[in-house]
This record gives structure tokens, sequence and C-alpha cells, in this order.
């Protein structure tokens, strides 16, 4: 815009007393870009730029908010080890070219430099003399601090700090003279001090004029475990050798500064390294979370902390009899898990080191903290402590080309802490789950009786192998060599309290029965013992039958044609289904009240017949509400399979049942199946 504006001026004013001003905007560009250049490059801040054109004279202003000593000093030309400085020629510039010049500071802290041309014809300026060198200038104690110290806030706030150490650096070095400025920082990670940032002759001096160098050493104030030094190198004879207390009191000053932004820059890492740890934390929770199997919670273990912590990893679980156990193990690189293997099981070959082997017992019998081996390489070992019980150790293997830090100790702890949770969880689930088994097994029979002329076959799939106890159940009870109690029911919800009633409605049925009460006042005084519990979310439907041996009369021989006759009373329950051996099937029976919902139950009992062949299949609900989408499997279905095992086992009715309810739905079991078939033998 400057340049179009002074071109604009020079266009309108051409003529024989254009008063020059068409030769000078070549010139006042040139000056104004250097004037703009020098308040973007020193000063940092935003600029701005004001031209002024009278009869007299050209005048052009920047304004910007930066300070001033530090153009003073950069405009100063500087000669070092024989090379001319390449800042400081814009001003010299303005100096030669310009009739006037000069800068000054407003009242609100806005820095302007200006400078001024003469229009028309001027006396030749005379030869401006060279600036003096910087030997010959000589600085204030309050100028050294400042340029050394100062830096503008535009340009601070585009420096990442390891840039403003770098700058701090160059600016001590020169205002020393120093052979080379350098800064080392330790961050108490175990890997050793580093250099951050140089000035100057790499590696400091030559190695065949050591002798003749002088060093200056300043530690930084920095925040424990943070270590620094700032270390100035010169060589006797130089400018700075003259003085060593300036020396020292100038590095000591700027140390200061440098601590700052080296532990800014430090505390921006650790804050990361946090960031990163929580993430990676909250990802090691869930996938430990995801099984409560123990073999999955315990192989999860060292794969999220190799290589992230270490280069192999080892869980070890103590047994019932409190020996340690290898239960998990694995290494960053797959072919030392073998030989790995060896040394850490104890009960392999050659087994564990008797070093390690009292480091672990000393975990386990404290419990409560880290400590550190040495075979068969370094590491540390952690207790895996949860509710007050150390369930075992876990080992970390050094990471690769360094010790365990303080941070990986704590961040090591951390996980074990979340490995013994999960696989506390783990193992109290797994014990829950058994004794949840073992007690739905307690609620089937043993074993069904084997009766001459009388074939039984029972399936029970449940909806859940783990904690849930079902409601299901079958049962056939001998009353005596010629009648058979079966009875199949299915109790309302899951879990402890419909095991317990499970168990009751199975046991005070048979009581009822054996004292040769009939099967319906047998059901009625079951309803009553589950009236009086005074719990109606606990109701049962039940298939009761008296299956018993046909015969002529009282008293009399068995029926020479064979069959089985049933007397069947359904109590809520589902009608059974029977398949006759000329390959047809029928629901009989009739619908009756749930035990347990009112106080009146009201039962119908149906006597039939099965003929030689002929089978009574009884089932719970599961089988014909199994679902696939929004079809059920429904009775009709049921019939169809039933009448396509006709005359066959009883093992292979039932079989042929579960294998079309399996092969119905792809989906897991939502309700648990329970199928109980007699068969009158042929």
């Amino acid at each position: 815009m400057l340049q179009e504006a002074l071109r604009d001026l020079g266009r309108g004013d051409d003529g024989p007393d254009d008063g020059g001003l068409a030769d000078l905007v070549d010139t006042v560009i040139l000056l104004a870009s250097e004037l703009c250049e020098n308040a973007v490059l020193h000063a940092g801040t935003e600029f701005e730029i004001a031209l002024t054109v009278t009869e007299a004279d050209i005048t052009v202003e920047v304004t910007d908010r930066g300070a001033g000593p530090l153009e003073l000093h950069l405009s100063q030309p500087r000669q070092r080890y024989g090379r001319a400085a390449s800042h400081g020629r814009g001003l010299a510039l303005v100096q030669r070219l310009a009739t006037v010049w000069g800068t000054r500071h407003e009242a609100d802290g806005r820095h302007v430099t200006w400078f001024s041309l003469a229009r028309g014809d001027r006396p030749a300026a005379p030869e401006a003399p060279p600036a003096p060198p910087d030997a010959e200038r000589v600085w204030t104690t309050a100028e050294q601090a400042r340029w050394l110290l100062h830096v503008p806030p535009g340009l601070v706030d585009r420096l990442e700090p390891a840039e403003l150490v770098a700058e701090l650096v160059r600016r001590l070095r020169e205002l020393l003279d120093a052979e080379s400025v350098s800064v080392e920082v330790d961050e108490g990670d175990g890997t050793g001090a580093r250099e951050v940032a140089h000035d100057g002759v790499q590696g400091g001096v030559g190695a065949g004029i050591q002798r003749l160098a002088r060093t200056v050493e300043v530690r930084l104030p920095t925040t424990a475990p943070l270590r620094g030094v700032l270390r100035v190198v010169h060589r006797h004879g130089g400018s700075a050798s003259s003085d060593p207390d300036r020396t020292r009191d100038l590095t000591e000053l700027i140390a200061y500064r440098v601590a700052m932004a080296v532990e800014s820059q430090w505390l921006r890492g650790v804050d990361q390294r946090r960031r990163a740890w929580m993430t990676y934390l909250a990802e090691t929770s869930e996938l430990l979370g995801q099984s409560l199997d123990v073999d999955l919670a315990v192989a999860v273990v060292p794969q999220v902390v190799v290589p992230r912590l270490g280069r192999w990893c080892a869980v070890h679980l103590v047994d019932p009899s409190g020996a340690l156990q290898l239960a998990a193990l694995t290494h960053a690189h797959e072919d030392a898990l073998t030989e790995l293997r060896g040394v850490l099981d104890p009960g392999g070959s050659p087994g564990l080191p008797a070093e390690l082997r009292q480091r672990l017992a000393e975990v386990v019998r404290d419990g409560t903290s880290a400590v550190r081996f040495a075979v068969p390489t370094d590491g540390i070992a952690l207790p895996l402590r949860a509710r007050g019980r150390t369930l075992g150790t876990l080992l970390v293997g050094r990471p690769e080309g360094r010790p365990h830090s303080p941070e990986d100790v704590v961040l090591a702890g951390d996980v074990a802490r979340r490995a013994a949770l999960a696989i506390h969880n783990a193992q109290s689930t797994g014990a829950h789950v058994a004794v949840s088994q073992a007690l739905q097994q307690a609620l089937l029979p043993r074993a069904l009786p084997v009766v001459p002329g009388v074939d039984f076959a029972s399936e029970y799939l449940p909806a859940s192998t783990g904690s849930d106890v079902g409601g299901d159940f079958y049962d056939v009870l001998t009353v005596d060599p010629s009648h058979w109690l079966v009875s199949i029911g299915d109790v309302c919800g899951k879990g402890a309290r419909a095991a317990a009633r499970t168990g009751l409605v199975r046991d005070v049925l048979r009581v009822l029965v054996r004292d040769d009460r009939s099967l319906p006042r047998a059901i009625e005084m079951l309803n009553e013992v589950m009236i009086e519990a005074d719990d109606p979310l606990q109701f049962c439907t039940l298939a009761a039958a008296m299956v018993s041996r046909r015969r002529r009369g009282p008293g009399g021989s068995a029926d020479p044609r064979g069959g089985l006759d049933v007397e069947l009373a359904l109590a809520g329950h589902v009608q059974p289904v029977l398949v006759r051996a000329d390959g047809t099937a029928e629901l009989i029976g009739t619908f009756g009240t749930a035990v347990g919902l009112v106080p009146s139950v009201r039962l119908s009992c149906t006597q039939h017949h099965m003929g030689p062949g002929d089978t009574l299949l009884v089932y719970t609900d599961g089988v014909t509400e199994r679902r696939r989408g929004r079809e059920l499997f429904g009775a009709e279905r049921l019939l169809a399979v039933a009448a396509g095992a006709a005359g066959k086992p009883a093992v292979q009715v039932v079989g042929a049942v579960r294998e079309a309810v399996e092969r119905f739905s792809a989906e897991p079991l939502d309700d648990d199946v329970a199928l109980l078939a007699v068969r009158a033998a042929p």
C-alpha cells in the first residue's frame, strides 16, 4: 500500500517542478521496508506505518510495542572471530540515505523509528563515519542484564521452551565472548544427563588447546528430580577470562531464566506422560475387566505390561498349598520365551534361582512394596494384593536400554493393584459359579431309574453356565416296583431364591406322594406349604404324572399286552406330548392353577394309556418359547419333531427335540430347557 501511494504521488507530480518526488520513491520504499523488517525481527510485535508528504520532505514512521535496548544493541555492527555480524545493517542504511532519522518512546510504551527525506535539490551528505566497533562501546551493567534477559513478549509466545533456551545461550556466549555455552539436563529418569542447548564451538575447545581453556559451571535452580548445569567455556586470554567474577555473575543471572524455561518444558513433558498414563491405566482396567475367568484375566496382565513397562513380564499365583505357580508369561522377543520359562517356572528346569526365590518370598510375605532383583535380568517384583490377601506376584523385566525409573515403578504398582483386583474378582466369581453349578446339579436327579419294560431319558440345557441358578427341574421317583412319580416344573425367577424354592417343591412332593396321598391331594398340600412361605413372586408351574404298569384288576398280574397307565395333573404347566408308536403325536392333559400363587388350586387329573412303543414327553416352556426374532418354536413344531422320532428309544426322542430347539435359533438360550421322556418298551 505504501508503494502504491508513493508511486501515485510520483505520477501525479510528474512535471518540471515535481519536487523530486519521483526520484525518492524507491529510496523511501527501501528504507521503510528496512524499518518494517526491524520491527518484525527484533520487536516481535504488530507495527503501524505512517507516511507524511509535505512540500519540503517525506517522513515515514514505523511504530511497534517492543523495547528499545535490544534494537540499539542489534543496530551495532559486531565483529566475532574475524567475521562481521550480519545484523544491524538496516539502520546503518537508514543513517546513510535519510536526511534525518531517529527513534523515540511514547508514554504508552510504543517505540517509534522514523526518517525523513528532503524533496528537491539538497546538498550531498558528508560520508558517514563507520560505526565504532563493539570493543569501543561500553555497556553499563544494567544494559547488559537487560539485553541478556529481556525477550519481547510477542517473541516469547512464538518460541518453544527449547528455542528460548537456545536464544538465551546464544546471547550469553556473545556477551561473554566465550568459546561455547551449553546447557545439560538430567530429568532423573535413569537415562542420565543430555545436552538441550549449545552455542559456539561444538564439543567445547579443541583437544590440543584444552589445557588452556577455563570452564565455568553453574547449577540450574530447578526442582528435584530435575537437575541441570549451565557451562561456559572460554580460553585464557579472552575478554571474559580477564574478569572471572563478571563471567560467573552473568552466568548465574541467566541460569535462573534458563531454569524457568527448562523446568517449564520438563513439566509439560511430565503432564503429557501423566495424561498418557491415565489413558494407559484406563485401557488396562477395561481389558482386565472384560473377563471373569481366572485364566483369561491372568493372561491379559503380561500383555498390557510388555513392552510399555519392560521387555518381559511374568505372573505367579499362590496355590492352595501356599506355593507359587507360574500362571502367565510373555516376552517382547518370542524366541526368548522358552529359556525364560525354564528359569521362572518353579516346577521347571532349572527352576527359580535362589536369589529370585528369596525376593518373591519377601514380596508374598510383606506384600507392600516393589522389590528389585538382578536375575535372570534386572527388574522389579510387585505383590498382587487385593482385599487384604496376597494372591501372587508380578515380575517385570527392565525396559530396553535403561533401568526402571521411579515413574515406571509407580505405574507398575498401579497396574499390579488393578490386576490383583481383576484376578480376585475372577477367582471369587469362579468360586461362586462352581457353587452355583453344584447347586444346579443337586436339584436334578443323579441318575434315572433302570426298570425292565420302562425306558427313561432326560436332557437339561441351562440358559447360563455362570452363577445364575435356573428354576427348571425334573424328577423321577420310584414309589414302588410298579409305580413311578414323574414330575417336571419351572419355578419363577433365577438365583438362590429360585433354587431354594425348587428344592422345596421337589422334596415336599416326594414326601407327600410316599405317604400314599393321591396326586391331586399331594399337589394341594404342596400349594399350602408354598403359600405359608408368603412369597407370591416364587410360584411354580408343575406337571406331575403317576406312571404305573397296567394290570388286569385289583391284585391281579400284569397285563400281557404290556403298556403303562398314566395319571396326569397340570398345575399351570405346558401340556406334555404323547407320541404313539404309529407316528402320531398329541398334546394331553388339562390346565390347572400354578402352585404357590393362590390359596386354593384348581386341578383336573386325566387318565391316559401308553401302549408298547408309546412315549410320554414332558418339558418346560423353554422349548416352545424358544425365539428366532419374533417367531416362536411353538407347540406345532414340537409335535412334528416328536412324531418324527416315534417308535424310537426315549433317549432318541429327547435328542431329536433338543437338536431341533438348538437348530431353530443361533442366539444363546434365554431360558432353561428341561426334557424328560418315559417310554413303554415294546
